[in-house]
């Protein structure tokens, strides 16, 4: 990879912030939030590619791949802050939404910089978790051109996996490695090249909208609602009561009977109130219908009709 940093954006100095060092907290906040509201902006033109990664990922996730992050320092980070929220969010398995990061886990409380350097062992740590052809790798670089995320999306392409690049600079050199390249241009940060800013949020956004979209998409939404939430506190549980409710029609008690009933299965109490069936039919329904509640209630009811 080039060492010439000069020319990526995200390595340029700010002209609204060089005076930072002689500016109020007050005045030095305002800096940062006007800087920030560009963000959303360059998610906005990033769209076009953003939506044909997701569209590709629903469909492996679809067909039981997995979904990889892969990043170094704070891209690595935010691809497990991502990764981690899926299980409880939308009880996804612990597998089909992973994160890798240079240096390993350790790296993530605690910098490894040097870790990032090393394309070899971007491919080696994806080799470890058996990539296949039916899996996905996003590599994530504000930068766009770290060596390891680098190695990682050459491998996973030469096997045959779906390969994303998300960066920060046009033209990003790890964008060449992947077949669909999502390049959110923040510019030049308020302190010159801490991209755990700008370029970070842009990143934390995307992953984000790429998840949370992937899963309507696989069925886990009703509405706006995540009818596949993990119950496993009392908040979530409280939730859980409060969504049945509310796409049902029924009483706190009544949902929270069929709630315990169905083993704590949002998706399954709604399909067992709406359709008048028992959880093992509830099952059944959500299985022919590819996990999608409204057409399991509709095949359920269509059955009790014929």
């Amino acid at each position: 990879m080039t060492s010439d940093l000069t020319s990526l954006i995200t390595e340029q100095r700010n002209p609204n912030s060089m005076n930072l060092d002689q500016l109020s907290v007050e005045e030095c906040l305002k800096v940062m939030n006007a800087e920030d509201q560009k963000v959303a902006e360059a998610v906005k033109e990033a769209l076009p590619a953003i939506t044909e990664a997701t569209t590709r990922i629903s469909q492996k996730l679809k067909e039981g791949g997995r979904l990889f992050y892969i990043g170094a320092g704070t891209s690595g980070r935010l691809g497990y802050l991502d990764a981690s929220e899926c299980p409880p969010t939308f009880m996804t398995p612990p597998e089909m939404v992973q994160a890798i990061m240079a240096g390993g886990m350790e790296a993530f409380g605690k910098a490894k910089e040097n870790a990032e350097d090393s394309e070899s062992q971007g491919a080696a740590d994806l080799k470890h978790e058996s990539l296949t052809a039916k899996d996905t790798v996003i590599g994530i670089a504000a930068s766009g051109r770290t060596p390891y995320v680098a190695g990682a999306l050459k491998y996973a392409g030469s096997i045959g996996a779906y390969t994303v690049a998300l960066s920060s600079n046009r033209k990003a050199e790890i964008s060449q490695f992947a077949e669909t390249a999502i390049e959110v241009v923040t510019g030049p940060e308020v302190l010159t090249g801490s991209t755990r800013m700008k370029a970070a949020t842009g990143h934390k956004m995307v992953l984000n909208m790429i998840s949370t979209a992937a899963m309507v998409q696989l069925g886990k939404v009703q509405e706006n609602l995540m009818i596949d939430v993990h119950a496993s506190n009392y908040k979530l549980m409280e939730r859980a009561k409060r969504i049945i409710m509310d796409l049902t029609g029924t009483t706190y008690e009544h949902a929270a009977e069929t709630l315990e009933a169905a083993h704590l299965k949002v998706k399954h109490s709604i399909v067992m109130i709406e359709a008048g069936v028992s959880f093992e039919k509830a099952d059944h329904y959500i299985t022919l219908a590819s996990g999608y509640a409204r057409e399991a209630v509709r095949l359920a009811k269509q059955d009790k009709a014929g």
